[in-house]
Parts: C-alpha cells; sequence; structure tokens
C-alpha cells in the first residue's frame, strides 16, 4: 500500500489496451447483434473495474520489482498471464475473426480474451499485497467475464441449432469424457477461488494494519532496511510518529527466534511516543537469508558477537535519530544480551525493559516442573511420563530433552490471555516469504539446534545470579502471571538482588511468556508507565 508511480502496471495497461484498440478495427462479424444483449448491470460493472484498475495499477510503487523472494513468483506467474494473451490475441488477428474465433479457449482458460487479463491483474495484486487492487479487479471480473461467458453461451447456441450426423455411442462417450472434465475443473476452480480467498483476506487484514502507519510517513519513519552491522548486513524494521521521539529498540528471542514481522502487534500502540527499531539478529530470519551465501553454517552467530552487533546498531540508532542515549527492550534471549549490554555501556542506554526476564533457564525449569507434578498430583493424574522426560532431562541437559520435558508440563500451565502468534505474524504488514522460510527451518529442530548451537549452549548456561548486579540505569521487568519458561518468582529474587537508580518490576495478569502479544495493548501502557 506504498503510493507512487509503477511502471509495472503501466505495462500491463500497454499489454492489454494496444490489442484492444487494434480490435476495434477488427471485430468479429455479426458482433453488434450480440452486443446488443448485454446486460447494463455487467456492462456498469465493467467499467467502473477497468476505471478502478487503471488507475490503481498506475498508483501503488508496489506492483514494482523488488528484491526476489518466493512471493516474487506471482508477479512471474501474472505476467505469463500477459503473455499468453498476447498470443491469444495473434491467434484470433489471424483467424477468420469469426464469433467463433474470439471465444475459443487457450490451454485451459475459457473465453481466453477475458479471463486471461482479468486473472493477471488479479495475481498483481496479490504480488502489491493491495486489497483495492483484488477487489477491483474481481468487479471487472464480475463485469467483464460475465458479458463474454454469455456471448460465448450464445456462440455454442448457435452452433447446436446446426444438425449433425449422428455418431451413435462415439458420441455419448465423448460427451461423458467432456463432463467429468468439466467436474475435474470446477473442483479445481474451487480450490483457487478457496485460495485466492485467504489470500485475499490476509492481504486485507495486512493493508488495514497499514494504514495506521500512514502518518508515520509526515514526520515519522516507517521503513524495512537492511544496514551493515560488524560485516554483515542485517535487517531492521523502524516504525514511529516522530523521529523526535525516544528510541526503543526491540530484541527478540529465541535464541534465532526473530518476531520482528509481528512486533507492529504492540508497536503500533507504542509508536506515538517513542520510534521503535526491530532487528533479525545475526543467523536468523531475513538477516541469515541476506548472509546465506557468505556464513551458511553460522559460524559467526556467536554471544560475544551478539553484543559487538548491537553495540553497532546502538550506536547507528544514536546517530540517526540524533540522541545521546536509546532504551533497550529485550524479550526472553534477548534480555540476555541486552541486560549484559547495558551492563557494560550505561554511557549509551537510557533503560532496560525485560520481558520474560531470562534468569536460568535450568533453574526456570526445576520450577516449572515441580509446580507442575503438585499440581497433577492433586488432581490425580498419571505422572510417569512427565516424571520419565524429567529423568531425561537431568541426565542429558540437551534443548530436545528440555522441549520434551515441556510438553507434560505445559498441560499445568495454560495461559487464559494466550494469542495466536502465527496469526499476529501472517497478518502483519511486514510479514514476508523470507520469514515462512525460516519458519520452516524451525521444524526441522535437529538442524535448527545445530545451526545455532553456540547461542543455544550460552543461554542454558546463562545464570544472571552470577554476574554483575549492579546497574547504573533504571531497569524494569515486564512478566505474564503465567509465564513457566521464566517463572515470575525467579525475576523477583533476582530483582531484589540487584542495585539500579530505579527499578520496577509489573506483572501482567493471565499472559504467558509473551504479554506483548497476549495483551498487547495492556503491554503498551505498562511500557509507557515505567517509561515515564
Amino acid at each position: 500500500m506504498h503510493f507512487g508511480f509503477s511502471y509495472v502496471g503501466l505495462i500491463y495497461l500497454i499489454m492489454l489496451m494496444v490489442p484492444n484498440i487494434i480490435w476495434a478495427k477488427k471485430k468479429p462479424k455479426d458482433y453488434e447483434k450480440y452486443a446488443g444483449n448485454e446486460s447494463k448491470v455487467l456492462v456498469a460493472l465493467e467499467r467502473v473495474g477497468e476505471v478502478l484498475v487503471t488507475a490503481l495499477a498506475l498508483i501503488f510503487s508496489d506492483f514494482n520489482l523488488r528484491t526476489w523472494t518466493l512471493w516474487s513468483l506471482w508477479l512471474v506467474a501474472s505476467f505469463l498471464l500477459m503473455l499468453l494473451y498476447e498470443i491469444y490475441w495473434i491467434r484470433y488477428f489471424k483467424s477468420e475473426r469469426t464469433m467463433a474465433d474470439q471465444y475459443r479457449s487457450l490451454l485451459f482458460f475459457p473465453v481466453a480474451g477475458a479471463s486471461l487479463p482479468v486473472l493477471a491483474f488479479f495475481l498483481l495484486g496479490l504480488y502489491g499485497q493491495n486489497i483495492l487492487m483484488l477487489v477491483s479487479v474481481i468487479i471487472l471480473g464480475i463485469g467483464h467475464m460475465g458479458i463474454h461467458l454469455a456471448h460465448e453461451r450464445e456462440v455454442k447456441l448457435y452452433k447446436e441449432k446446426t444438425p449433425l450426423s449422428p455418431e451413435s455411442e462415439a458420441a455419448g462417450a465423448r460427451k461423458k469424457s467432456r463432463l467429468l472434465v468439466r467436474i475435474l475443473k470446477g473442483i479445481g476452480f474451487a480450490i483457487l477461488i478457496l485460495v485466492f480467498a485467504a489470500l485475499s483476506f490476509i492481504i486485507a487484514v495486512r493493508n488495514v494494519r497499514f494504514a495506521k502507519h500512514y502518518p508515520n510517513f509526515i514526520n515519522g519513519v516507517d521503513e524495512e532496511v537492511y544496514i551493515a552491522l560488524d560485516g554483515q548486513e542485517q535487517y531492521l524494521l523502524i516504525t514511529g510518529r516522530d523521529t523526535s521521539n525516544p528510541v526503543i529498540i526491540y530484541l527478540h528471542g529465541g535464541p534465532a527466534s526473530p518476531d520482528t514481522m509481528a512486533m507492529s502487534t504492540f508497536a503500533d500502540h507504542l509508536m506515538e511516543a517513542y520510534t521503535l527499531i526491530g532487528w533479525d539478529q545475526r543467523g536468523a530470519g531475513k538477516t541469515y537469508y541476506k548472509n546465506e551465501k557468505t556464513d551458511p553454517q553460522n559460524l559467526t552467530a556467536t554471544p560475544q558477537q551478539a553484543q559487538k552487533d548491537l553495540d553497532k546498531l546502538v550506536d547507528y540508532a544514536r546517530s540517526r535519530f540524533k540522541q545521546d542515549k536509546v532504551i533497550i527492550m529485550g524479550h526472553s534471549y534477548g534480555t540476555v544480551i541486552g541486560s549484559q549490554y547495558v551492563l557494560n555501556h550505561p554511557e549509551k542506554v537510557t533503560a532496560f525493559i525485560g520481558v520474560g526476564q531470562v534468569i536460568s533457564s535450568p533453574q526456570g525449569d526445576l520450577l516449572s516442573y515441580r509446580d507442575a507434578l503438585e499440581k497433577a498430583k492433586a488432581a490425580g493424574d498419571d505422572t510417569v511420563e512427565m516424571e520419565e522426560a524429567y529423568r531425561h532431562y537431568m541426565a542429558d541437559k540437551s534443548l530436545e530433552n528440555l522441549l520434551a520435558l515441556r510438553e507434560p508440563v505445559n498441560k499445568y500451565h495454560p495461559v487464559p490471555k494466550e494469542s495466536n502468534q502465527i496469526w499476529q505474524g501472517l497478518s502483519s504488514p511486514y510479514f514476508g516469504s523470507l520469514d515462512a522460510l525460516w519458519f520452516l527451518k524451525q521444524m526441522s529442530l535437529k538442524d535448527f539446534l545445530s545451526l545455532n548451537k553456540k547461542l543455544f549452549d550460552y543461554c542454558q548456561s546463562f545464570n544472571a545470579l552470577e554476574n554483575e548486579l549492579n546497574y547504573q540505569l533504571p531497569i524494569s521487568f515486564i512478566s505474564g502471571s503465567e509465564d513457566w519458561v521464566c517463572p515470575v518468582q525467579l525475576i523477583e529474587e533476582y530483582k531484589d538482588k540487584i542495585t539500579a537508580p530505579e527499578k520496577s518490576f509489573t506483572i501482567l495478569e493471565g499472559c504467558g511468556h509473551s504479554p506483548q502479544y497476549d495483551a498487547p495493548q495492556e503491554f503498551a501502557e505498562a511500557v509507557k508507565r515505567v517509561l515515564e
């Protein structure tokens, strides 16, 4: 939904209009007789659709070429349909130019002269992720294809009036074969319609969410960009109403589980007062794919390198937005990076916010297990599976065994306000095909853990209580009351032991390990309170 001239839209319109201008001088014989039967409603829809599609194709820059991703296949498919459209017209102009010639199908596309451009512009709308174009194409398609499908039926009816020689059983067999083909085509089209409808719905939600960001383009910022951080191009999402506002750098968790694409879920409630920077850390998400050729095994993704990268990012933010200091907000593993950074660089940071603060993963999982075991026994449930998983974990504290332990434990720690983070990601205007690819990569657990072994080992061995406890800047913690990944009890103990100019702990009732997604508005209000 970015306004700007579209040269791709102009090319499409030229490919569409030139054959039609030629056709005006080379219409089929008797076409005017058929035109007199056209539905006025369909004609009106066709005209409205033509105006809307023409205008929209030119005024949104999202239809132009951009960095190649899997999503670009929509543009490739769309352009191929436009090429087929040109082939259709070449075939027509070389024919005798009868009504039957005009309504011959091309490949498996019926009334190709009408269906091909409609489908091409619909796929262009998908590529540009523009619901206005999709709706306009649907209006055009109903009118334009409706008119020409009606003409096609008239041509067929005329043919059927011509007597045919009897062909006995062979004719009946062909008729049955054609019926089966029509049924299969109908099923295929129904599936396509459902897929396109689902995509259109998601795009519509993304467009509505992005519309909230239009004021950012006046005095603020709203961009996705790659910047050089200590030898790698790394992905940032930056959003805010006013570039003079304080800057919050958001550090995702994991390790290597970026949620930058969904950050707007809570950032939208903060962007009036703050400029937010989301970052796909080295070896994760869009940053990984940007550097995959030079570092395919994530050899440079280490805890030490994360500190260097963060320092470069902080300096970039301070310089770009002309601020002496920034605010650091980390979630889960992001609190490990963030807490260590602010201890070493208090001169560059205004305040630190730990969301689901990691104190000690092994201690947290032990607390979680004991609580779940107690609840299971109180309920009279079988605890054999849970106790067996715990024994395996204690014998080998691998991440695979930890996840196996969490599965039975989590049954006893429901989260009343738990959000659907997959939907929040899909419906985000910043979700892209690279985010989907990284999500799929995480599904192969063994390979994913191997790719990020240094970070996971560090996270498992990290114990905040064994590190420096004297902070020289305000420290705030925000947690969900039902967070058993990083239990509230451990964070409270840690808060009591640290020293800081100011410190606070906000608990959001009913939320789990990701309160920024479970209750985004409530979370944003808590952030504003602690920063104010």
